[in-house]
């Protein structure tokens, strides 16, 4: 009876596991399917190159926000009934991205969209109930590269979108999917109530927390620090007078809110961001790592579609499908290189496989700074960057998700989150000032458009920023044992992963 009981459950946690990666494909269809089209916004909505950073940073802020919420709330609630409700909101927001006319209503729909990045921790922190600790790896390894797989796919089939029906049917492609996965999701999932899970974990070590608050005025507070930070980026390329006061003012406001978010965050009994979590010494490198990682992503992620759709000399002077052909050799590695990695940590320590792919990472970077004047150039220094980058992530996650205890897991990966989307969030907005601040014309052509100036700053920014992380992946490796968390856990021997 009990090896039947046993069968069942082995059964519905890999369900579960591949209902929820159906997540990760529908999300980052949805996001990558519209980068090939960043330069028709700036045409349609009569927008700045500064501006449109906006349409990656409003999601991000958004995602920054609601991910540690939704890892508190699912902890409280519920994992279940949590990733339901943000959910609910993802798929408004593609809806509201259909009928969007303006760059404020679009904002607004990427903001909403933004919201559902808080999926993720909540889907992990079910995989990891599910799942035992001996396939956890496998697990993690099969649920991120769902990522890479929604990617080529959404670079792929949205350049085609876009070029036959336009960019609003890109959100109309994705919304009967992300229907559907819901409605799969509220009758196959099945998790554990809170309630049984605080019993469980009370009989296992008789010392969790009863705390079931939530830290809104410290997100609010986050969130006027990250807007008023890359609003005060925007407006470093105006010329106007009177400029040096607003950007003064928003910079001095987004250090002022920086100063309240952290007194705010020592206060509360369940703060956003962990101080206690944030001091282990495993923790919070690997997470460093992943944030100017990410941020170093996210400045190339604007650039690619805007310097192959310009005309040429000043780009390549394609088309929406010529832009997402430069760009997906960089996701096909990037699935490829996500699902061996799975395989490779169970070879290689995990820190050691974080410094191996940044390294790697670096390279990219400073391959696309040196040799990026043709459009197969350009696709081989982001294959290698993906090659990279596809390593960091899998071992930097794997280091802070064995560093904590599971009952805090939804907290420790949504401030994971929080941070790499603060990077994530910066990333566009220092590609979008350096794309206005360096502009020229083309003969024949209206407008302006960025010149090789703003691309070689933009990705020798990222190369620069990549080397930090290098630095701080080489310090990790160099530890020797994984520190636990709960009170009264022995720190544990780092060994293969």
């Amino acid at each position: 009876m009990v090896s039947v009981e046993k069968e069942d459950a082995h059964r519905s946690g890999w369900r579960t596991l591949i209902i929820l990666s159906c997540l990760g494909l529908i999300v980052m269809f949805d996001e990558t399917m519209i980068l090939p089209a960043i330069p028709d916004f700036i045409r349609d909505f009569n927008i700045s190159y500064s501006t449109s950073s906006w349409l990656l940073s409003s999601y991000i802020i958004a995602a920054a926000v609601m991910t540690p919420i939704g890892g508190r709330l699912s902890d409280i609630y519920g994992k279940k009934k949590i990733l339901l409700i943000v959910m609910a909101v993802y798929v408004v927001g593609v809806m509201a991205g259909r009928f969007a006319t303006n760059i404020e209503f679009m904002l607004a729909a990427r903001a909403a969209q933004g919201v559902g990045m808080a999926m993720f921790p909540i889907a992990f922190g079910i995989i990891r109930e599910v799942l035992p600790e001996r396939k956890l790896a496998i697990g993690q390894t099969i649920f991120s590269s769902t990522f890479s797989g929604g990617a080529v796919v959404g670079l792929v089939g949205g350049a085609a979108i876009i070029q036959n029906f336009g960019w609003q049917a890109t959100f109309l492609a994705i919304l009967p999917v992300a229907i559907t996965l819901w409605l799969i999701i509220v009758k196959f999932v099945r998790v554990q109530s809170p309630a049984l899970m605080e019993n469980k974990i009370e009989s296992d070590n008789g010392n969790l927390s009863n705390d079931r608050t939530v830290d809104i005025k410290g997100a609010l507070v986050l969130a006027a620090t990250i807007i008023s930070f890359l609003a005060g980026i925007t407006f470093l390329e105006s010329d106007s007078t009177g400029a040096i006061y607003q950007i003064a003012g928003l910079f001095a406001l987004s250090g002022a809110s920086l100063v309240g978010f952290i007194a705010i965050e020592k206060r509360v009994r369940s703060p956003l961001l962990d101080l206690k979590l944030i001091a282990n010494k495993l923790f919070l490198p690997p997470t460093i790592v992943l944030m100017l990682t990410f941020m170093s992503i996210f400045m190339v992620y604007l650039t690619i579609p805007v310097m192959v759709r310009s005309p040429q000399p000043l780009g390549f002077g394609g088309d929406a499908v010529a832009a997402a052909s430069v760009q997906l050799p960089f996701m096909i590695v990037l699935l490829i290189g996500t699902i061996m990695s799975g395989f490779i940590l169970n070879k290689v320590k995990n820190t050691k496989l974080t410094l191996v792919g940044t390294v790697i990472s670096a390279m990219g970077f400073f391959i696309l700074f040196m040799f990026h004047s043709t459009e197969n150039m350009v696709s081989v220094g982001l294959a290698i960057l993906a090659a990279g980058l596809s390593l960091s992530i899998t071992g930097a996650f794997n280091v802070i998700l064995l560093s904590v205890p599971m009952q805090v897991t939804g907290i420790a990966l949504g401030m994971t989150l929080l941070l790499n989307l603060v990077g994530m969030s910066v990333g566009p907005a220092l590609a979008g000032i350096l794309q206005q601040s360096y502009q020229g014309t083309v003969q024949g052509v209206a407008g302006q458009f960025p010149t090789q100036d703003a691309y070689n700053l933009i990705f020798l920014t990222a190369a620069l920023v990549s080397l930090s992380s290098v630095a701080l992946a080489l310090a990790v490796s160099r530890r020797k044992t994984v520190p636990a968390i709960a009170q009264g856990d022995v720190p544990k021997t780092d060994e293969k992963s």
